[in-house]
């Protein structure tokens, strides 16, 4: 049976909340399935909003429950904590009317099989309206209440970067545009930008990313056209600065390494005719390159291996250019997906740089004397960064730095650095690197 208006989206929030905290799920894979389930697209929206709501708000619609609830609801009954925590951060953003959240948040407990604590739920919700200043006043006035991060993660922000770190966490909470890239095989980025016009989706032209547009407001992409035939995708523009730092030409040879979901590897394919190479490590994930390229209607040569193991997949032959979108914390991409603050764990980030590190070494001997490699981060922390590029460069002779002053970006001792939010971009790091012809 149907619920009620607005019940089930927040249910769906909760669930994927407390899969999030509770079972460390991705929280886009947690909310697929009922994704699927909701009718409407406003409540699919609405669903997605309120999920990313409690996971920013986290730990002070946390402390808040905890002192609303009098006691510990029962094991079997924990979902109403998730239920009250999506209640309480859409109620703190006042967006809706708070009659109307409570009676949604008492109607997703009654759905989730919670009738029994439906009335509880009401009550505690009807208190924080009535003390709302007073439960707010108490909270702990520290980063991790005012911003909504762990502890460990605000500390290595703050030492890496120590003018901008409340800067950057702000903007790990604000919700990004909407950048588009345009297809030059299919039409001009001006030609792009008139189509969009003239269907009502107005766009921005950014500075420093050739391919790129913004809209002016939120839409279903579908609608965009030109989107169904492969004129239009949907990437940030740090994402699309990849392109630049290759400086690719046709003909070229060019190894994408892990390059699910494939968004690098199209754009690649649409600025020059290239023999290229889409490895990853993951069938799954391979398979969702493989889908990028088919609706763009490009071709390249998917290779499911190891980068750290180039002998099991390399055929010989050296490479023009490669490019490592290496895995990495993503803490670039925090306001997308906030649920990352809570699944990183700080011994992470030597794990991840350690691995990262094998990649270059294990590549790096692939590219042909005179060939560039690109090494990619979507993260904002230095030790998988410059930290990273810097040790390359110590450990390789034949490697030199190639400096790229008019991109986008702050400049490090080695590559550029983009905060969250700094151009409206997402934060990412990048490094180029040529091969000497001979060592020195």
């Amino acid at each position: 049976m149907p619920t009620p208006t607005g019940a089930e989206p927040r249910l769906l929030a909760a669930r994927g909340a407390a899969a999030v905290l509770d079972r460390g799920e991705a929280l886009d894979l947690a909310l697929e399935p009922g994704l699927a389930a909701l009718n409407q697209s406003r409540d699919r929206a609405l669903a997605r909003r309120l999920a990313h709501a409690v996971l920013r708000d986290w730990p002070a619609v946390n402390g808040l429950v905890g002192r609303l609830l009098q006691r510990k609801p029962a094991r079997r009954d924990r979902l109403v904590h998730f239920i009250l925590g999506v209640a309480l951060a859409e109620l703190r953003e006042a967006r809706e009317p708070a009659r109307a959240v409570v009676h949604a948040a008492v109607e997703a407990a009654r759905a989730a099989g919670l009738t029994h604590l439906a009335g509880l739920v009401n009550a505690v919700l009807r208190n924080y309206q009535r003390n709302t200043a007073a439960l707010t006043a108490a909270l702990p006035d520290d980063p991790v209440h005012r911003y909504g991060y762990p502890g460990w993660l605000i500390a290595r922000i703050q030492s890496d970067w120590p003018e901008a770190w409340e800067d950057v966490l702000a903007a790990g909470n604000r919700p990004p545009p909407l950048w588009l890239r345009v297809n030059r095989r299919y039409w001009s980025r001006e030609q792009a930008r008139r189509s969009l016009a003239d269907a009502g989706f107005p766009t921005t032209i950014p500075d420093g990313v050739g391919d790129a547009l913004v809209l002016d407001q939120r839409v279903a992409i579908g609608r965009l056209p030109g989107f169904a035939d492969g004129g239009l995708s949907v990437q940030d523009g740090a994402a699309q600065l990849s392109a630049a730092y290759l400086q690719i030409e046709d003909g070229m040879r060019v190894l994408d390494a892990c390059s699910a979901p494939g968004g690098k590897a199209a754009h690649l394919l649409e600025q020059a005719r290239l023999d290229l190479t889409a490895l990853e490590l993951d069938g799954p994930r391979l398979a969702r390159t493989a889908e990028t390229l088919d609706r763009l209607k490009l071709s390249a040569r998917l290779v499911q291996g190891d980068a750290v193991d180039p002998g099991s997949w390399w055929d010989g032959r050296r490479f023009d250019r490669i490019l490592i979108d290496a895995p990495c914390s993503a803490t670039g991409v925090i306001r997308r997906h906030p649920d990352i603050r809570w699944l990183r764990r700080s011994g992470d980030v030597g794990a991840l740089a350690e691995q990262q590190g094998r990649m270059l070494d294990a590549l790096w001997p692939l590219l042909r004397p005179g060939g560039i490699l690109v090494y990619v981060t979507c993260s904002i922390l230095k030790a998988e960064n410059v930290v990273q590029a810097s040790r390359f460069l110590e450990l390789h002779c034949d490697a030199r730095a190639i400096e790229h002053p008019e991109l986008p970006g702050r400049a490090q001792d080695c590559g550029r650095q983009i905060l969250p939010g700094e151009a409206g971009m997402d934060g990412f790091y990048f490094a180029a690197f040529e091969r000497l012809c001979s060592p020195g």
